[in-house]
């Protein structure tokens, strides 16, 4: 081989190192756990020609790193992962892309056509429409705290407008952190203002007509919702996941990130909680509800349905993920609330609700995905968020941040802490353990396909020698 040669097989190997690394960096800056990132950049690897036993990856949050190397020849490249958002498309898609490059035998212009188009794809939702499906989904959560309807109504509201400032916030460009706080400002403050519409002095103002229409039996409850839409589900989700994965450090900086949103989060409504002189709503408040299970179900599927517009899944997948958070939390709520508590059910308690609600939907998307024709998280996770713990974590740090000496506060906010922490892990777990069982039964099947394509591969000439890449 002369130098020209080599010198065009080195920019080629670059060429595809640097598209394993943006398929890789599109997975991850759209939040798919380490796993999923893992499995479908090495079947990139296979469809790109790049020997399995001459390859090596470190999958980072913020970096990505790329090995070829055999005794003699060594290429690296790294990448970096700026921009993280939630984007169950851009899943969805690298996913079947990195099937049919493989199957169709793509070549590199046309791969890395597809991968820009799915990086710069439009969002389904504008960001008004993603502001009131995550509002509705805060009023869904509310109703599974036992608030009524005209409650609903008003925390959807007070989260709707809460979340489009800080959109409008993070469109400025001014710190992550300091928008969700002051998001989760803006909300309580509008929430608490609401309350005031059931008041009896409000009331007697009204015209007679609005008076039964603006009267809420629980108008302190909108308070625990109206922020939930900052939760953030999916990291929390993921982190777990990861640890679980083996994937510490990547899991660790995940949870970290979470740690700030949730901070930020209790912060701001600590703050509108100080202006506005309530007293002791955090604390004393129930949320134990006293609904019949068709309100739980509505409830649950509005709250899936809004939180899968701020995933950007696709609108085909709506009805499911409606059908999916029904499961989940109708399952839930039947194990955890019994007689105790004036419902019917088994009255388990709510962690051990969570684990079988999360694990049973995740058990019944084994077998979704193959007519639904997208990955398990795109359609597990929007169905599992309306029971993560949000109130709880928010709860604890409201309690740390708010302790004064007074007897009885740490246990309040340690309890807190611990039970919403044994929830998540719980979720996590129902999640990821039905969905790692069911793979020992998918994997080996996809792995001979894998094998198969790879080896038809190999004998077109697709796989080159690693020496034919490299000057030495």
């Amino acid at each position: 081989m002369d130098e020209n040669q080599m010198v065009s097989s080195k920019k080629i190997l670059r060429r595809k190192l640097d598209l394993l690394l943006r398929t890789g960096q599109i997975l991850m800056e759209s939040s798919a756990d380490t796993s999923r990132v893992k499995r479908n950049m090495e079947r990139t690897a296979a469809y790109l020609g790049l020997p399995k036993e001459n390859l090596h990856m470190d999958v980072g949050y913020y970096i990505l790193q790329v090995n070829v190397s055999d005794e003699t020849h060594s290429f690296s490249k790294m990448q970096r992962c700026d921009k993280h958002v939630i984007n169950m498309l851009a899943i969805q898609e690298i996913s079947k892309l990195s099937w049919r490059a493989i199957q169709e035998d793509y070549s590199l212009d046309r791969y890395e056509e597809e991968l820009e188009k799915i990086a710069h794809g439009r969002h389904y939702y504008t960001d008004w429409m993603i502001a009131v499906g995550a509002g509705f989904a805060c009023g869904g959560f509310c109703i599974q705290f036992g608030c009524d309807w005209t409650a609903f109504f008003y925390a959807s509201l007070a989260a709707i407008l809460g979340n489009r400032l800080r959109m409008y916030l993070n469109h400025s460009g001014s710190n992550v952190y300091a928008n969700f706080a002051i998001a989760a400002f803006v909300s309580t403050i509008l929430a608490w203002l609401s309350s005031y519409l059931s008041s009896p002095s409000v009331q007697a103002a009204l015209p007679a007509f609005l008076r039964p229409i603006l009267y809420s039996s629980t108008p302190w409850h909108p308070l625990l919702a109206c922020a939930l839409y900052i939760v953030p589900g999916v990291p929390l989700i993921n982190a777990v996941n990861d640890l679980l994965d083996n994937h510490i450090n990547t899991g660790l900086v995940r949870a970290m990130n979470t740690l700030l949103i949730v901070v930020s989060m209790a912060f701001g409504i600590a703050i509108a909680i100080k202006c506005g002189s309530i007293d002791n709503f955090v604390k004393d408040l129930s949320m134990t509800p006293h609904h019949n299970f068709i309100e739980y179900a509505v409830a649950a599927a509005i709250s899936a349905m809004g939180f899968a517009t701020i995933y950007n899944i696709p609108y085909r997948l709506m009805p499911w993920i409606a059908i999916g958070g029904i499961i989940c939390v109708c399952s839930r709520n039947f194990i955890n609330l019994g007689p105790e508590t004036g419902n019917i059910g088994l009255g388990l308690g709510l962690i051990v609700g969570s684990l079988c609600g999360s694990a049973l939907i995740s058990l019944i998307n084994i077998k979704a995905v193959h007519f639904l024709h997208t990955p398990h998280q795109c359609i597990t996770i929007p169905a599992v968020i309306p029971i993560v713990p949000g109130v709880l974590m928010y709860r604890a740090l409201y309690g740390l941040i708010e302790m004064q000496g007074v007897i009885g506060e740490v246990t309040f906010a340690v309890l807190n802490a611990i039970n919403g922490s044994l929830v998540l892990l719980c979720i996590a777990l129902g999640v990821a353990i039905p969905n790692i069982f069911g793979r020992k039964w998918i994997a080996p099947h996809r792995r001979a396909k894998l094998a198969r394509l790879i080896e038809e591969r190999r004998q077109r000439g697709k796989f080159v020698d690693l020496h034919n890449f490299m000057v030495e």
